[in-house]
């Protein structure tokens, strides 16, 4: 089993994104990406990934025909009913499809974060330590 730090850099290539910081919570369940302008359209699920403040905004604009919505507790504990979709993120050079769910996390640190739901029998966790995917890599890659 690989070892993951309490935060690194992951790519979503299903997204067209790479090296976006993503914060390792073993507290949580469902991972989750920040996203804004959040709306469903003719049933299909239209959302932009990150904000304008962010190094990595492009304002593009994602379409899922495929998502669901369930109540998912936040950090506080409390239930928020939220869009839920599926995906890929690549750790180590490896690519593993899982569920993120859409959030506004503009007010946190992180725009990804990554729950026990993929890290369970994949990851150790080590909390001393970051970015352990990110550095791995390959110059070039």
């Amino acid at each position: 089993m690989k070892t993951l730090g309490r935060s690194d850099r992951v790519d979503l290539p299903g997204l067209g994104l790479s090296a976006i910081q993503a914060k390792i919570d073993t507290g949580a369940y469902t991972s989750s990406l920040h996203c804004s302008h959040v709306k469903v359209n003719n049933q299909h699920l239209e959302f932009v990934l990150l904000d304008e403040e962010h190094l990595e905004f492009t304002g593009m604009k994602f379409t899922f025909k495929k998502f669901t919505q369930r109540e998912i507790k936040n950090s506080f504990g409390e239930a928020e009913l939220r869009y839920v979709i599926k995906t890929t993120v690549k750790i180590f050079g490896e690519v593993f499809k899982t569920e993120f769910s859409l959030s506004d996390r503009d007010k946190l640190r992180f725009p990804v974060l990554l729950g026990r739901k993929i890290l369970r029998h994949r990851f150790v966790i080590d909390v001393t330590k970051k970015d352990l995917s990110f550095n791995s890599k390959s110059p070039g890659l």
